[in-house]
């Protein structure tokens, strides 16, 4: 049956010359068709290796090819079922599937077993940190990291759990060495590097609030097609003094503004860095700059990054604004009622610190929380948060729920074919047209009827347009089976925690019907 993973790591330290850490040497230093190829003539020789498919499903992960990965994932399993490395590769294959369920399941029975296996800590860190567990996130990446500190992915999502000088000189020495990072990991890991020595330079760089409010209430702004059709609601903020309407975006991230507002409000430049969207075209040309001021209703942020895109609009707006620039907040998006408000997050027992997420510390010394579910907010449900993305899981007719984006910048619902396919007949869409920051979406199909559920609430959908949501699920790490967009959101009053990772939709059955 061979070695255990933790086995082959140490191996690999002491010069293993054996043909199996020969691979897996190959994949940690991004060989990975040549590590491919040995695991694939390992298995010629040795058709019963499960480690040998366990290394398999690292590569596929990594070349972007999750049902490969799955695959391969499963065969270790059937030749090795105990086989520990076997269940951690089946539970990080159920991660890119979007099962998150399933993964947790398996990293947890072989934490709960003692496991010395790094990579089953390193995915159980990753299922923690997507429901808020911030505290046991940061616990799990330490345990893989004292297993094996070598292992590159395990390095990478360790060093973003260091404080900022720490993480400058571990990021300077992990990016000057030989790692299985592909050109895009790269290039987003030296943009890392540059915005985190612009803090370090720049202290006074972090977005901090500079008004203390415990409440807003704001109007939510029409944004129109023609003079009778809404396709989403933004809010006035003023950057710099310089009045915008920024499109309310929860599938966004931050703040973004077109060239023509960075120009007028003087962003100051910091690094170049594309952005990416929805669309066949590619990344849209931009950077990233600081504002001085960014003002919305009676409440001030100061000296904040924001993205600027070089084109003249922002997918016909002045720019984006996502939820997560009022974490601190719970937020209230009131959209009936065309009204967006702020209200205090409820006091956490115990730390009586404030907290927050480790990327909104602006001390530069993180702090890690988990939820806290406060007695007035029971109601609320459970939503997935990969970076600035709220991920709800959402069930097809009666199938398993699978992980739709929650996207109020999105006219409508939409769906990826391979999940439509599951539910319903789906058909070209000639002429059809998706836009996102990336441009056009090529290829558009159409799913004829199906029903979801979400939280406590359901809608059928007939005629919903479907693409390929591939490059979207590969950024984030998992499955992104669909969006839930503005034309349903519209109809309810949402209210988000991002801070315990908890989201509550409100449908007044009444007023819509």
């Amino acid at each position: 049956m061979g070695l255990s993973a933790s086995a082959q790591a140490a191996g690999l330290q002491a010069g293993d010359p054996s043909p199996l850490a020969k691979a897996d040497q190959l994949y940690r230093t991004g060989k990975l068709a040549a590590a491919a190829q040995e695991y694939n003539a390992l298995l010629q020789a040795e058709p019963k290796s499960a480690l040998a498919y366990v290394g398999l499903v690292h590569v596929y992960l990594k070349q972007k090819k999750p049902a490969e990965a799955y695959a391969a994932a499963a065969k270790a399993v059937e030749l090795a079922p105990s086989l520990a490395a076997a269940r951690v590769a089946l539970g990080e294959a159920y991660f890119r599937q979007g099962k998150i369920d399933e993964a947790n399941a398996e990293f947890t029975a072989l934490a709960k077993a003692n496991t010395k296996e790094p990579r089953a800590y390193l995915g159980l860190s990753r299922v923690y940190g997507a429901l808020s567990y911030f505290k046991h996130a940061k616990l799990a990446i330490d345990r893989a990291h004292a297993l094996d500190p070598a292992d590159p992915d395990i390095r990478k999502a360790w060093i973003r759990t260091l404080n900022l000088k720490e993480r400058i000189k571990d990021l300077q020495a992990y990016l000057g060495s030989e790692t299985n990072d592909d050109q895009e990991e790269r290039k987003n890991l030296e943009h890392m590097r540059v915005m985190l020595t612009d803090q370090a330079d720049q202290p006074t760089h972090g977005c901090r609030l500079a008004t203390k409010i415990s409440a807003m209430e704001t109007n939510l702004e029409p944004l129109l097609t023609d003079p009778t059709h809404i396709r989403g609601y933004g809010l006035r903020v003023k950057v710099n003094g310089v009045s915008s309407k920024l499109m309310l975006d929860t599938g966004a991230g931050g703040i973004t503004v077109d060239r023509r507002i960075a120009d007028k409000a003087g962003i100051k430049r910091v690094v170049r860095q594309d952005s990416e969207g929805v669309g066949d075209k590619g990344p849209a040309a931009g950077y990233i700059g600081y504002a001085d001021s960014i003002k919305i209703g009676d409440i001030e942020f100061q000296n904040c990054y924001v993205d600027v895109i070089e084109q003249s609009s922002v997918v016909g707006e002045d720019g984006l604004i996502g939820g997560d620039v009022f974490s601190h907040f719970l937020l209230d998006i009131d959209f009936p009622n065309q009204k967006f408000r702020l209200h205090e997050l409820p006091p956490r027992p115990d730390p009586p610190a404030p907290a927050r997420s480790p990327e909104s510390n602006s001390s530069g010394t993180p702090e890690f929380y988990d939820p806290y579910i406060a007695p007035e907010m029971k109601s609320f449900s459970q939503v997935l948060r990969l970076g600035s993305h709220l991920l709800i899981p959402t069930k097809l007719n009666d199938l398993p729920p699978k992980l739709f984006m929650l996207d109020t910048g999105a006219f409508a619902n939409t769906i990826s074919p391979e999940a439509a396919r599951e539910v319903t007949k789906v058909s070209s869409e000639e002429g059809a047209q998706i836009r996102g920051i990336s441009g056009a979406v090529k290829n558009v199909f159409t799913a004829n009827e199906f029903t979801i559920r979400f939280a406590n609430l359901r809608q059928k959908n007939q005629d919903t347009f479907a693409f390929d949501t591939s490059s979207i699920s590969n950024s984030l790490g998992t499955e992104v089976s669909g969006f839930l967009g503005f034309n349903m959101l519209r109809m309810l009053r949402i209210r988000i925690d991002y801070r315990d990772g908890l989201i509550d939709f409100e449908y007044d059955s009444k007023r819509f019907h």
